[in-house]
């Protein structure tokens, strides 16, 4: 597999769509996090010529790892706080007629109190609901996508692999509350054990 995530420059994108186009074989997997938004915002340092450019790459994507706002700039829809299903599926379509495969989306929620991963693969959408926790934490998109890919490539499904990587990144914000003298970030070291233990 090639897993590719936050890019800091237009630059750098097409830095990757080289490596992504003469170093990947024949079975090789392109996942593709397309790392530039939260929360119906662009971080400060991109604006949307760096979304511009990000398109064709997620285009390449067998697998894209998009949160919901990032999919929102992508297919150049109205990013909404509240919606329903049809309008996930919807946001799914669009990220596959730019090109990716099968779209991977966190931070879908359709109940209040909860949050989950929406899975569309060949036109079917599958979703994994678990528990909303109140206190976030820096670094958790770069986690969860990273341990989609460590279960990917130990022979799980998609679905469990996003399954699997949505609990451990739960309890890695889990293991970082109340640490006062944690100020940055997501505890996932102390959370390594239950991703092995998830993986077995």
């Amino acid at each position: 597999a090639i897993y590719t995530g936050y890019l800091g420059s237009i630059k750098q994108i097409g830095y990757v769509q080289n490596i992504l186009g003469t170093m990947g074989t024949e079975d090789c997997v392109r996942i593709v996090d397309p790392a530039m938004a939260d929360n119906g915002k662009l971080y400060s340092i991109f604006d949307m010529d760096y979304v511009e450019a990000m398109k064709p790459l997620c285009g390449t994507a067998d697998i894209l790892v998009p949160n919901i706002t990032e999919a929102a700039f992508l297919t150049g829809c109205e990013y909404r706080e509240n919606y329903d299903e049809a309008y996930v599926t919807e946001l799914c379509e669009k990220l596959c007629a730019l090109g990716a495969k099968t779209v991977v989306m966190t931070g879908i929620g359709y109940r209040e109190g909860k949050t989950g991963v929406a899975v569309y693969t060949s036109g079917k959408m599958s979703h994994y609901e678990h528990d909303k926790i109140g206190k976030g934490a820096h670094g958790t998109g770069d986690i969860y996508a990273s341990a989609f890919v460590g279960a990917l490539m130990n022979d799980k499904t998609i679905f469990d692999a996003a399954k699997i990587a949505a609990d451990y990144t739960v309890k890695c914000i889990i293991n970082t509350q109340g640490d006062a003298d944690h100020w940055y970030g997501a505890k996932f070291e102390t959370a390594l054990g239950d991703y092995i233990a998830m993986l077995k």
